[in-house]
């Protein structure tokens, strides 16, 4: 496995906070855009690249707030657990009557980034989560082994949205014991077919991590390059004006 990404940090980078910070998918990409970057997360990731406080990232973002602590950030990124409204959720499993019920965590993140009054940006996949879908982003746009759609809520900012471009064909896999091949890996589960670790890795472009359900939970860290590319855009333009 390669050797975890090296803590980076400068003072004159602009500070990130990341709630429900997984293993770095984010993170990573924030990073690599120019951020300098925190973490929060309730499980414990030995694998997380950057400094990361455990325990509840709500309990957290509030504690940070009611200090003041909020001001060394200038941005904020949260992935609140996306079970309650993802499309595997409220649709297979839902009519297979699997799984269980998630709690949504959506709209307390919102009103607690609201009251930071730091610009931010929710994510969830595809589904019922109550989010603005300001900005979707998908594994094509970036010319990786994955599809991976995934939704962006932008608070107090905003962002050009780039076209999707269409796929080049399937997901690998089974389907309703059916194997069907095709350009792209399912990033999600163990059975089907699904792609060994080292294939995931290079599909998401992830390295520091080989634990597939790390890998399977996080996004590719191309997609949050771009925003924090242009997150950092817009406000040196702003700097300007």
């Amino acid at each position: 496995m390669a050797q975890p990404m090296p803590i980076l940090r400068a003072d004159s980078r602009p500070r990130l906070l990341d709630l429900f910070s997984c293993a770095g998918g984010a993170a990573v990409g924030y990073a690599r855009a120019g951020f300098a970057v925190d973490g929060c997360d309730i499980a414990d990731r030995p694998h997380y690249p950057f400094p990361c406080h455990r325990g509840d990232a709500l309990a957290y973002l509030a504690h940070l707030i009611a200090t003041g602590e909020i001001r060394r950030y200038v941005f904020v990124h949260a992935s609140p657990p996306c079970q309650h409204g993802c499309a595997l959720t409220v649709g297979t499993n839902a009519s297979q009557g699997w799984g269980r019920a998630h709690v949504d965590l959506v709209a307390p993140t919102r009103e607690l980034l609201d009251a930071t009054g730091l610009p931010y940006v929710i994510e969830q996949p595809n589904g019922r989560a109550k989010i603005r879908k300001d900005l979707t982003l998908c594994g094509e746009m970036f010319g990786l082994g994955v599809i991976r759609h995934r939704n962006f809520e932008l608070g107090g900012w905003n962002i050009e949205r780039p076209a999707h471009r269409p796929h080049r064909g399937r997901v690998r896999g089974y389907r309703h014991g059916q194997y069907f091949d095709g350009p792209y890996v399912a990033a999600y589960g163990n059975g089907g077919g699904k792609p060994s670790i080292p294939e995931l890795q290079a599909a998401m472009g992830i390295d520091w991590t080989d634990v597939r359900e790390e890998l399977t939970e996080a996004i590719p860290p191309a997609y949050t390059e771009h925003i924090g590319a242009a997150f950092l855009a817009t406000a040196a333009l702003g700097a300007a004006a």
